[in-house]
């Protein structure tokens, strides 16, 4: 025997004890108990200026469409004049469209409108070209929810620009039912308070920031597999259920102040023993629970009244009478207004309805209109409508959400993070999407090589076998599974060629298998088998930017699962993976800096190319170990043939002195296996019988040895007929083994050549008893010798041992030809005076390139990100990537200038006195680095964390170019950089 509702909801919560704390309601916006002095005046006054068919018009909020024909438009102004309808509810279109319309339909209005959105996960759920945060299933994998509260205040400050006033949101279902097919990622989890928590965080930061939030779909509409836009879903759930389950995150919402509640389409009969065949035509559910026993004061809205599964029930206005009956204050989306208004009336006539009561909830609704701003109505800014709708530090709020959920569901192997990129081969596949796009470029970013794609994930076995057959030689494999979709009757975009390719790659014992699913976790019991699972939840351009990331450990994993997906992966599974401290990718404003002011970059980049002052470049800003700039301009030639791209290797002259040999050095101090103020001579027997027999390793280093700038070397090698035979010959042989060009080759005695002009090379005459700072190659031929002396190896093989391989600088490497195509590299000089042809891919400074392309201060080729990598680990002294290259803090040691000089050890300092120096005289004292002569450049700021990297083949095809200093590209790069950060803290 079911106990009549009205008299058995109070007396089942007592009986079970979950009587619910209904006197802490916090006190609403609006709440009459609470209204201004001007605010009553202003209800009454517009109250009082209505007909009682315009009042009753007031309690209609119907659908809009900005990307419909005219004639719709030209309807719901008619509507608005002459039925006065209150609000209106924004679907699809666009931007700048709804604006116009909502200014058009505010002109027409006698009093305000309430304009309505339902942008749960952001303005793209209706809007196109807007911007998308994150789905709530997303949100409830957070670890952090303040991160929610950033979400409402930003989409509550864009939903303002656009006139708007109304978010539907959030979503307060406890969705515990995984075939739920209507709400899934649009609720935060299956666990009540963390739905509670997160909602209220959301309701905060839209009502803090004058948006209405409406909690829905009262009173839960979680446990159901029946899609209420289609049919009515039943729920049979008992009282105690839904007090200590469905109704929790409500109660919570209500103390919190939530000004609005949606009421869902769904039939309860164990609540209502009449003839209501939904809760939104249910007076015990939405008066005597909602209202009088849940004593929420706010305002009732109705679920869209157009849904089939209640529409089909009734006569055009029948159900919107019903509804009004039932208790709910606002009518959204009616089908047919004037039908529903004769109903209305011919319902107060009939004593259905009290007109006192109708009177209240119009006043109601018109409190909410002074709430929002309506007394003081403003058109929206159409002039600036695009700048607040792309507010700068959206993209860095949406990608700070994914850093926060992506979850590693399994890591059995314990293979994540990636650490040893030196032993790891890995393939990177991804299904459902093709090879380009930030999932790849950023996967890239840490190890180079291609990206197997399968844009049609119901590919069949043919197109997966395709792909094993490529996998030869890699011992990991990521398979990344993208465009998933939300639908459970169809595994949620799961295709079987993909599992079963997946399956089959588990079973190979050549490889470890990573599976990482892009989409709907519960879509992870068809993934259960994988060792390591990664969950991102979202297709989302964040996500696919954060999911590299924690898979190399720029970034760890701190999401957990919001819902159970099977006994082996429950509710709040995560395993937390810890920051390795590689160079992460997010927007300037994650960092501090604006984007709108880096963004002055372009022009200076841009004028470059217009003064020819180089065809073209790489530029790349970090800030705190994240690349927050990383843009390529230009071509590699002036004749626009072949674009930069990020792929793009330059030559990077004495960069080299830097990024290879001083690291060598600093690794061999670190060692203390080189003293710093010892002789060279000690290193170097030799040199004790030559004018060099004094100089200290550190004078070497600090450039003050006396060395001169430069000697003849590959001068002695030519004559007028060319190059000499007995220094060269085109055909590589034992004898003539270092390629200076293809087609050309140094005989194996050019290293100990140049190395005996080196040592008997004059020196510089001494100032005061003291050799003067002079900038030398020849420090650095000198240490070079040093260092392969010490480790007993050629320096390039020890750097890429100990560094670059270690570090996965897939493109840092001497002679880039014996591993790229021209067609990678950037050309420099056209030769006419040693090599006599168009340089591509052999070094340009000609004593590197006699002695096989290997200089210690020149020879070095590389792209921006990769020099990036190798000086942020420098910036962080060693410590990268889960490996500590340095054991002290030698790179700060060395950093250090001498006093009243810009020379550090190795490294090179600005110049504060030139106002067009080297860097920018906003950047600090400390900022240390080096630059090259082909155009380009490193500065590294420790105070800051500010690492900048400027790469150009300026010296194309004439090395006499010098416009690139004249018009101080570099400098002024740099200098905009200290903008944006002052702009950043402003």
């Amino acid at each position: 025997m079911r106990i009549p509702f009205q008299l058995g909801l109070a007396a089942l919560l007592l009986a079970a004890g979950l009587l619910l704390s209904f006197s802490e309601v916090k006190k609403l916006p609006g709440d009459p108990m609470q209204a201004s002095p001007a605010e009553a005046a202003w209800v009454d006054s517009v109250f009082n200026s209505l007909t009682p068919d315009q009042r009753l018009g007031q309690l209609f909020m119907v659908a809009a469409y900005s990307n419909k024909e005219r004639s719709h438009a030209d309807r719901i102004e008619r509507l608005v004049r002459n039925q006065h309808i209150g609000g209106v509810m924004f679907l699809q279109g666009g931007p700048k469209r709804q604006a116009l319309m909502t200014n058009r339909l505010q002109a027409a209005a006698k009093v305000p409108l309430l304009i309505a959105m339902d942008a749960e996960w952001g303005l793209d759920m209706r809007l196109d070209s807007s911007a998308h945060f994150a789905k709530q299933m997303t949100l409830g994998a957070m670890d952090d929810p303040k991160y929610v509260y950033q979400m409402g205040r930003d989409l509550a400050r864009k939903m303002r620009a656009l006139g708007v006033h109304i978010d539907f949101a959030p979503v307060l279902d406890v969705n515990s039912n995984p075939d739920n097919p209507v709400i899934g990622n649009r609720s935060f989890g299956e666990d009540q308070e963390q739905v509670a928590r997160l909602g209220v965080q959301y309701i905060r930061g839209l009502q803090d920031n004058r948006i209405m939030a409406v909690a829905k779909h009262f009173p839960g509409h979680g446990d159901t597999d029946t899609d209420s836009h289609v049919a009515l879903p039943v729920i049979n759930t008992d009282m105690a259920r839904l007090t200590k389950v469905d109704l929790v995150p409500f109660q919570h919402s209500f103390e919190a102040g939530v000004m609005g509640v949606m009421v869902a389409h769904l039939y309860m009969p164990l609540f209502d023993t009449t003839d209501a065949k939904t809760t939104t035509l249910s007076r015990a559910l939405v008066t005597d629970l909602l209202k009088d026993k849940m004593g929420f004061k706010g305002l009732v809205f109705t679920d869209a009244l157009n849904m089939k599964s209640v529409s089909k029930l009734y006569k055009d206005g029948e159900l919107d009478a019903m509804a009004l009956a039932a208790g709910n204050d606002i009518l959204l989306f009616s089908e047919d207004v004037p039908a529903a208004l004769a109903r209305i009336r011919e319902a107060v006539t009939a004593g259905k309805l009290r007109q006192e009561e109708l009177d209240l909830r119009i006043k109601k609704i018109l409190r909410a209109k002074y709430w929002a701003g309506l007394a003081k109505y403003r058109p929206a800014r159409l002039a600036t409508l695009h700048d607040s709708l792309n507010l700068p530090g959206s993209k860095a709020l949406a990608q700070n959400i994914f850093e926060h959920a992506v979850t590693v569901v399994k890591n059995d192997d314990k293979l994540l993070p990636f650490q040893r990129l030196d032993t790891l081969r890995i393939a990177a596949i991804t299904i459902g999407t093709q090879a380009e796009g930030p999932y790849a470029t950023i996967f890239n970013k840490y190890q180079p090589g291609p990206v197997y794609a399968v844009p049609n994930r119901y590919a069949d076995d043919s197109t997966f076998a395709r792909i094993a057959a490529r996998l030869k030689g890699y011992n990991v494999v990521v398979v990344s599974l993208h465009n998933m979709n939300n639908t459970p009757s169809h595994r949620y975009g799961l295709g079987d060629g993909a599992l079963k390719f997946i399956k089959q790659l588990k079973a190979n014992r050549g490889f470890k298998t990573v599976v990482v699913a892009m989409g709907n976790p519960y879509g992870l019991k068809y993934l259960e088998e994988a060792r390591t699972l990664v969950c991102a939840y979202e297709d989302h351009y964040a996500a696919q930017l954060v999911v590299p990331q924690v898979l190399f450990g720029a970034l760890p994993a701190r999401g957990k699962l919001p819902v159970t997906v099977s006994p082996t992966m429950p509710v709040a599974t995560g395993i937390a993976t810890p920051d390795l401290h590689r160079l992460r990718y997010a927007t300037p404003e994650s960092q501090g800096l604006s984007s709108r002011v880096l963004a002055q970059i372009d022009n200076i980049a841009l004028e470059s190319q217009t003064y020819a002052a180089a065809p073209g470049c790489q530029v790349l800003v970090a800030k705190n170990g994240t690349v927050v700039f990383d843009q390529s301009y230009g071509y590699c030639t002036y004749d626009q043939s072949q674009p930069v791209t990020s792929s793009t290797l330059y030559d990077l002259a004495s960069v080299t002195k830097v990024a290879g040999t001083l690291q060598a050095v600093m690794y061999l101090k670190d060692q203390g296996k080189l003293n710093l103020d010892a002789k060279v001579a000690t290193y170097l027997p030799e040199l004790a019988r030559s004018n060099k027999r004094d100089m200290t390793v550190r004078d070497v280093l600090l450039h003050q040895a006396g060395l001169k700038p430069g000697i003849p070397t590959w001068e002695r090698t030519i004559n007028s007929a060319g190059l000499k035979p007995t220094f060269y010959a085109s055909i590589r042989s034992e004898e003539f083994p270092n390629e200076v060009v293809p087609g050309e080759y140094s005989t194996k005695a050019a290293d100990d050549s140049v190395w005996a002009w080196t040592v008997r090379s004059g020196l510089l005459p001494k100032s005061r008893g003291r050799y003067p700072t002079e900038y030398s190659d020849l420090s650095f031929i000198v240490m070079k010798r040093v260092c392969e002396k010490i480790l007993k190896q050629p320096l390039e093989i020890f750097l890429q041992s100990k560094f670059y391989r270690p570090l996965g600088l897939g493109s840092m490497t001497y002679n880039p030809l014996q591993r790229f195509p021209k067609s990678c590299i950037a050309p420099t000089e056209n030769d006419t005076y040693y090599r006599r042809e168009q340089l591509q891919g052999s070094v340009h400074d000609q004593t590197a390139a006699l002695v096989g392309g290997v200089g210690g201060h020149a020879g070095l080729f590389a792209t921006a990100n990769d020099l990036a990598v190798l000086m942020q680990m420098n910036l962080q002294n060693g410590n990268y990537g889960g490996t500590r290259y340095f054991q002290s803090p030698v790179v700060t040691e060395f950093a250090q200038p001498a006093a009243g000089g810009r020379r550090g050890l190795g490294w090179d300092h600005g110049n504060p006195s030139k106002p067009e120096g080297p860097t920018s005289n906003l950047s600090p004292a400390s900022t240390f680095g080096h630059t090259g002569f082909t155009g380009t450049c490193v500065w590294m700021d420790p105070d800051n964390q500010i690492l900048y990297i400027f790469l150009s083949n300026r010296v194309y095809p004439d090395a006499g170019n010098n416009k690139l200093r004249q018009y101080n590209i570099r400098t002024r790069i740099h200098e905009v950089i200290y903008k944006s950060l002052a702009a950043g803290k402003g």
